[in-house]
């Protein structure tokens, strides 16, 4: 792990250069603010510690310029006591972190540790995408949370392994995407992509729809095969398995056991290949409890288990998703697309219940009925829980306060209010607000963007 250690002071690079060898960092050092940008050009280093004070070029237009010459790495800024404003515009600027001078050890080991886990999770992010490919994703699984780089990880563990994969999520968080992307990870990807939805199909067509409507695997003219012969050496998609009924259940269990299938009232069995790949919008072990689901079949998924958390367990994914819809957007309307910061803040900060689904159409409505294709706060129709609207806050009285029930919107209506009465309290000191609230200063930017109170 490389560190470009900037600034003038020749005794603090000194100290964090012997700090950073002690714990088996590589390390350079520049005192010169456009040398030290040069020198991240050509050497690329993972993290730069970077204290660089006016009248030079200040930390802030440091890291503006980093960032204009599309460089990586992650910039930890160091601030001079009473400079929280100059703190405030770093992470405002894309700085991963903040450090008070002057040093402390341990605090410096920490944050810096903290830099380096995230340097590699953003290498081991760029590797999996690289390895599922933009064709694999079709640029719409934004993975910018740790949760969600996890899911992408565990996606690509298991896309070569010709295994059954079980995939669980609310409605709208990309099950079938995420699906598709490991069909074409796999072995398979040459193969068909079949997919059947159970809770489309009428109980008593399911059987047919599944493995034909002849014994013997013979069709007839106009007959469909079923979609284990259709997925033949490609991927069977089936989405809500537990609408499948329990005889049914078990044949695919024995299909996916045994690659064989065996239509009721038939003799010999017929072999299939085709790899499985369920999905479910609820939890199945509540299902296998009561008896509605077959624990064989569950636990035979359960081996390769993704689970995609809703989007509102996972808000840093919002803005890159944001970006991308806007993105294809404007390629529809032929027009450039954007949204304002102030919009940025409102949909950050929504629950999004029907979670990506549901932002791509809100942001596709919104673009198709502007005039002007900058999507503003009122060009978006979100109601409901999460928005910060007179009337809506979890403490008002009678008809407006009890549509808002849900536990989430109001913590965070809580912390909202938390956070703007220790600003209060602080003077507008946002490293002593910090401290009254108990958070890093860190924390508190972030909250502080998320809930549009810069």
């Amino acid at each position: 792990m490389r560190v470009l250690i900037v600034g003038e002071d020749p005794g603090l690079r000194e100290s964090l250069r012997l700090l950073l060898q002690e714990t088996g960092y590589e390390v350079a050092e520049e005192a010169d603010a456009d040398r030290a940008l040069l020198r991240a050009q050509s050497e690329e280093p993972n993290i730069i510690l970077c204290d660089l004070r006016p009248p030079a070029m200040d930390g802030v237009a440091f890291l503006r310029r980093h960032k204009e010459d599309r460089r990586d790495g992650l910039v930890i800024m160091l601030s001079a006591p009473g400079a929280e404003d100059v703190a405030f515009a770093a992470m405002r600027e894309g700085a991963f972190d903040v450090l008070p001078t002057p040093i402390r050890a341990d605090e410096a080991a920490l944050t810096i540790q903290r830099a380096a886990e995230h340097e590699r999770l953003l290498c081991e992010l760029k590797t999996l995408r690289a390895s599922l490919g933009t064709h694999a994703l079709n640029g719409e699984i934004v993975a910018e949370s740790r949760v969600m780089r996890g899911v992408l990880d565990f996606a690509a563990t298991v896309a070569p392994q010709d295994v059954a994969v079980l995939i669980t999520g609310e409605a709208g968080t990309g099950k079938e995407i995420l699906a598709r992307a490991i069909h074409r990870l796999s072995r398979r990807n040459q193969g068909p992509f079949v997919g059947v939805s159970c809770e489309a199909i009428p109980e008593h067509m399911l059987v047919n729809q599944f493995f034909g409507p002849r014994e013997n695997g013979s069709v007839g003219p106009g007959e469909s095969p079923g979609v284990f012969a259709q997925a033949a050496g490609g991927t069977l998609l089936v989405e809500e398995i537990a609408a499948l009924p329990p005889q049914l259940q078990d044949q695919v269990l024995h299909a996916i056991e045994t690659g064989k299938i065996q239509r009721p009232g038939d003799g010999a069995p017929l072999p299939v290949d085709a790899r499985v790949i369920a999905t479910s919008t609820n939890p199945l072990a509540p299902e296998v409890e009561r008896g509605g689901f077959a624990e064989a079949l569950f636990q035979r998924l359960s081996l390769a288990h993704i689970t995609i958390p809703p989007l509102r367990e996972r808000h840093e994914d919002i803005p890159g998703l944001l970006a991308h819809f806007a993105q294809r957007a404007a390629q529809t309307s032929g027009r450039p697309v954007s949204i304002t910061p102030q919009a940025l803040s409102l949909l950050t900060g929504y629950p999004w219940p029907g979670n990506v689904r549901e932002l791509k159409n809100e942001v596709e409505r919104a673009a198709a009925l502007s005039a002007t294709g900058r999507l503003d706060r009122g060009d978006f129709a979100l109601t409901g829980a999460g928005l910060d609207a007179p009337g809506n806050n979890a403490g008002d009285g009678g008809a407006a306060g009890s549509q808002n029930l849900k536990l989430k919107p109001q913590l965070e209506s809580f912390e909202r209010n938390a956070i703007r009465r220790a600003l209060s309290a602080a003077s507008g000191n946002r490293r002593e607000a910090a401290q009254l609230l108990g958070v890093s200063l860190r924390t508190l930017f972030y909250k502080l963007r998320r809930y549009g109170l810069e």
